[in-house]
């Protein structure tokens, strides 16, 4: 079974280093707000349409006695076949859902499924491996075999994101968590289509702690520490200006 090669419209937001990150965040900071009814500069997002079968079915496990088949069903290649066909919104498929898809298997017993198929990928030298991505999973091509993506698709076209979009990502970065109210206080303009806008390109996530859960707090990805190539954010380039993370 050979993974299907990422979906052209997936684009990786280029042309922004660490230094212009940490810039950003020191001149907004440093930059008295302009009046709160100012608009916001960032480009609009891009509407991708989908074509989707929606079906309630859920998969189930065969019985042990089919083990011998060459590709028996089970919760490992039911897991597989999630993953290669992956989430219509083309986000990682977490544990809970895989789970929540499969009859008895537990949470707990995902990662273990995981580990199984990228052991079985490496023995089979397969151009492709699970990865985990933003407390999820999904299907990806070795590195050394997306040359051969871009021969069927042609290159990827990159995204580049508007200064405002790069303000609030340096805002985010450096005070996470932080809300869309303190955002916009510290931009001196509204910031919620921004925002918005970060989240779907997953660069930024939404958590509602308590007490207020109406509240959302805004925490930078995976996919924000892939970009910039980080193993965590106190490797974020730090200065007088920037606090801790």
């Amino acid at each position: 079974m050979s993974p299907s090669p990422d979906p052209p419209f997936e684009s990786e937001p280029q042309g922004i280093s660490l230094d212009e990150l940490a810039r950003a965040f020191s001149q907004v900071m440093d930059t008295e707000p302009p009046p709160p009814d100012a608009e916001p500069s960032a480009d609009a997002p891009e509407d991708v349409a989908f074509e989707e079968t929606a079906t309630d079915a859920k998969p189930q496990a065969a019985d042990p006695a089919t083990e011998e088949d060459p590709c028996p069903v089970n919760p490992r290649t039911i897991l597989e076949a999630m993953l290669f066909v992956g989430n219509r919104d083309n986000q990682p498929i977490s544990p809970g859902r895989a789970a929540e898809l499969m009859r008895d298997v537990s949470v707990d017993e995902i990662p273990p499924l995981v580990d199984e198929l990228n052991r079985r990928y490496a023995a089979a030298v397969a151009p492709y491996r699970v990865v985990g991505e933003d407390n999820g999973y999904r299907l990806a091509l070795s590195e050394e075999f997306r040359p051969l993506r871009n021969r069927f698709f042609g290159r990827i076209r990159e995204a580049r994101l508007s200064q405002a979009a790069i303000d609030v990502l340096a805002l985010v970065a450096y005070g996470q968590p932080i809300t869309g109210e303190r955002i916009s206080h510290l931009r001196g303009k509204p910031s919620r289509h921004v925002l918005a806008h970060l989240v779907r390109r997953g660069l930024l996530r939404i958590e509602r702690p308590e007490p207020n859960r109406r509240t959302p707090h805004y925490h930078t990805t995976d996919r924000f520490l892939r970009l910039f190539n980080l193993e965590s954010l106190a490797d974020l380039p730090r200065s007088e200006d920037a606090g801790p993370p």
